[in-house]
Parts: C-alpha cells; sequence; structure tokens
C-alpha cells in the first residue's frame, strides 16, 4: 500500500513555553549554549491544506482523524528497559552528545497505555517532524535557546510544563531516566494510518537483495544490531550489545530496517559538559540500505523540501516496497 506525500497542512497554535526540565547528564537535556537559531529550518508554519488520506482495510480513503504523537524516548543503559516503543508505528533512531543515541518513537494506529522514559528534544527533531501534519511533539524539556524555534514549529508542543497531567514518575529507575507518558492525556485517540504522511510505500519485496542474517550500525559510543528471526519474520533489535526487550517483556522486532546514510554535522548548541549537538539533516538525498524478509535493499532516498516525505527508490526508480509492520530508521552519518 503507498501513501503518497501531501503539502503539509499545518494549523497555527499557541505555545506557552515555561522553563524546561533539565539535567546534569552529558545525556539530558541540553545546556544553555549556542545561538538563537541553526539553520532556520522547521520554524515556519505552511499554508493549510488538505488532510492526508491512505486507503483502509477494505480499500475506502478516509481522511486522518488528526495529527499523530511523537515522543522523544531515552536510549542509554540507565533508561533501559523502555515502554511502550512496540506500539509505535515508526521509530526514529539519532545520533546526539557523546555520540550516544536517542530514538523518537511515532504512534499513529494504536497509543500505548504508558510510554517512556521522556527525554529532550534537538533541534534537528524539528526538520525530521515537518514532514507530518501538525504533530504532538512529548519530550521532557529542550535548552532555552532552542525553545523559540519549538514555539514557532508547526507542531504542538507537549512537554511536562505545557502538560504536566500527562506525565508521571515511574519508580525502578533514578531521574532523569524515569519520566513516563500517559498518550491518551494528549490525543483523544489513535490518528489511523492516514496521519503517516511519511511517503513510505508498503507492498511485495522487488526482486534481489543480499541475503542477511545480521547487520550492525554504530556511532561514536552506541551500537544497534538488527538480527533476522525467520520464524518470527522480523529484525530482532539489540542494543550495545544486549537484546532490547520492553517492560512488558516483549523483544522489539520491527518488520522493516532503514539504515538512511545523512550528513551529521555540528549544530550551534551544547550539553552541560559543552559537547556539540549533532545536527542531522533529513533534507536532501542519499544512499539507504532497506533490510526486510532476511535481505539488504541498496536504494536512494530523497526529501526535496520539509514538508515532503522521503521517498526510497530502487535502481530503476520505482518505490521502494517496505513490510507491513514497525519501521525503523537509523540514521547514519554518509
Amino acid at each position: 500500500m503507498g501513501q503518497k506525500t501531501p503539502e503539509r497542512r499545518g494549523a497555527r497554535r499557541a505555545a506557552l513555553l515555561a522553563a524546561t526540565l533539565t539535567a546534569s547528564l552529558a545525556v539530558g537535556c541540553t545546556a544553555h549554549h549556542g545561538n538563537s537559531a541553526d539553520d532556520g529550518r522547521g520554524q515556519s508554519r505552511p499554508p493549510a491544506q488538505t488532510p492526508a488520506q491512505s486507503p483502509s482495510a477494505d480499500g475506502t480513503v478516509a481522511p486522518a482523524a488528526g495529527p499523530l504523537l511523537a515522543v522523544k524516548i531515552d536510549n542509554v543503559p540507565a533508561a533501559r528497559p523502555q515502554t511502550g516503543l512496540d506500539a509505535a508505528d515508526i521509530v526514529y533512531a539519532e545520533q546526539v552528545e557523546g555520540g550516544l543515541s536517542r530514538l523518537m518513537a511515532v504512534f499513529a494506529t494504536k497509543l500505548p497505555q504508558s510510554v517512556g522514559p521522556v527525554r529532550s528534544a534537538r533541534v534537528s527533531d524539528l526538520e525530521l517532524l515537518r514532514q507530518f501534519d501538525d504533530p504532538t511533539l512529548a519530550f521532557s524539556g529542550a535548552q532555552h535557546k532552542l525553545l523559540p524555534l519549538i514555539a514557532k514549529a508547526p507542531l504542538r508542543s507537549a512537554s511536562p510544563d505545557e502538560e504536566g497531567a500527562a506525565y508521571y514518575r515511574g519508580v525502578g529507575k533514578s531521574a532523569p531516566h524515569n519520566l513516563y507518558l500517559h498518550p491518551n492525556k494528549l490525543l483523544p485517540s489513535a490518528p489511523g494510518a492516514a496521519a503517516l504522511t511519511t511517503g513510505f510505500h508498503y507492498g511485495t519485496a522487488p526482486t534481489g537483495g543480499k541475503p542477511t542474517a545480521s547487520r550492525s550500525v554504530r556511532y561514536p559510543a552506541a551500537r544497534f544490531t538488527f538480527t533476522w528471526s525467520g520464524p518470527k519474520h522480523r529484525w530482532l533489535v539489540t542494543e550495545d550489545g544486549t537484546p532490547t526487550v520492553l517492560t512488558n517483556g516483549k523483544r522489539v522486532a520491527p518488520a522493516t530496517v532503514v539504515v538512511q546514510y545523512v550528513k551529521i554535522r555540528k549544530s550551534k548548541y551544547h550539553d552541560v559538559l559543552g559537547n556539540n549537538t549533532p545536527y542531522t539533516e533529513t533534507i536532501g538525498s542519499g544512499k539507504a540500505d532497506v533490510l526486510r524478509d532476511g535481505r539488504t535493499y541498496s536504494v536512494d532516498w530523497k526529501r526535496q523540501k520539509a514538508a515532503d516525505g522521503t521517498e526510497f527508490t530502487t535502481g530503476d526508480g520505482k518505490p521502494m516496497n517496505f513490510a507491513k509492520g514497525q519501521v525503523w530508521v537509523v540514521f547514519a552519518k554518509a
């Protein structure tokens, strides 16, 4: 099933941003350094457009019921096991300060009872989220010079300062790795697949591909490994050498993994220890490896402007179909 990528609408929301949660760890919220903007992407709101549409199971087409939910997820060892990741439609993995990793979980077809631990936003999140129609972004906070960009971005900001009733502190982990979210206190219901305006296509795999038993992606201080399970017909996730198992006992196992090669450069922001915040560029073009059905397909990716989704195409220019189910997109340095 292909999902077309319309131009995005963005109903302007007033966002009153107060003081943010900060942490004294390198993996926490960024410090108050850097300039007030990075490169200007993700700030202006596009004009209102018709909501995205997608075929349902019976073949009919219905508009999205509303905005989807994106949640920034802590991904250092102290934050694991995590909660609610298995309900996400898309999980983005990005490099942050100190070469560590952080996740953004995107929920459209269902909302888990809780999700977390929730952590802070980064400047490149705003560019990434422009492909969705007025999404709700749940995050623990951000450095104060990033807050004006979040306020101007075409999204609903939902930090604990703004939506305190939706958050709670869990037991078993110490702060800052114990902040969790009740998604149903932010959204009345899951908006449905039509809200996934990413341009992803789902369907039969193309011919070719290289048989793959396992694939690893390394950051300076983090490592993802995806191992194919024939019986489950899924890629089993291992992080930093430990199988990724959630608090409900489920192994994280996406149907499709995309290793997207992008430019990762320095931004104008730093954490509390002075480590530079990487900026992951998701607009442009490049190469990617798509893992599905135990095989790897070398493809091209393209996203011409912020309001576009990302097109993945095979060598003959046809859309690369993903397997039905959860998709992980791991941004790797080109």
